[in-house]
């Protein structure tokens, strides 16, 4: 079954660890997807499974982020929890995300909203746009090497100082949103 392959393809490239995040204890759809999940997690012995209430990750984020792997959980608790991820990263402009059914197909986009209030501006940060854009070339098309060269691209940037204003500190110069993707794009070309 497709979805069991994308349950391995998630985990065993990382640490091979899968928390469920949910509510179990007062929703019945956390019910539901805790008998799915460890339905699923049978098949595949080699891969952790722990299970979280949507709560209590929340708090296990800020307090020992590393301590997570995988996140498996819904599009509602995902969203809220993707929001306060980005405080660990450094700016909502630099997370991605990927919504996947179990046929692999997915929704990528990053995990800001669509900032109407900067829009034309020039202000926007595109590098979760891009960063979503790499994890659909490594999980929808399965183009491993093509979201590699992406992420390292981004990296390299960063690295070399460009920041977008949601980046730089107090006095810092600023690159626009099409700068810090056209820097980008001629990195992906180098590379």
């Amino acid at each position: 079954m497709r979805r069991r392959s994308v349950f391995r393809s998630l985990a065993t490239g990382r640490r091979r660890k899968v928390t469920l995040v949910a509510k179990s204890n007062v929703m019945q759809s956390g019910v539901f997807w805790r008998e799915v999940v460890d339905a699923v997690a049978r098949d595949f012995q080699d891969i952790a499974l722990d299970y979280l209430h949507v709560d209590n990750a929340s708090m296990q984020l800020i307090l020992n982020p590393r301590q997570f792997d995988v996140l498996l959980t819904s599009n509602l608790f995902g969203d809220i929890l993707s929001d306060e991820a980005s405080v660990l990263a450094g700016s909502i402009g630099l997370v991605p995300s990927a919504s996947l059914n179990e046929k692999g197909f997915g929704l990528y986009e990053p995990i800001h909203g669509s900032a109407p209030d900067i829009v034309g501006q020039g202000k926007a940060n595109p590098v979760a746009t891009i960063l979503s854009a790499a994890m659909m070339l490594r999980l929808s098309f399965n183009l491993p090497e093509a979201a590699l060269t992406v992420e390292q691209a981004v990296a390299r940037v960063i690295a070399e100082g460009a920041r977008t204003p949601d980046l730089a500190r107090p006095g810092e110069a600023v690159v626009t949103t099409q700068e810090m993707g056209q820097r980008i794009a001629a990195a992906v070309e180098g590379a």
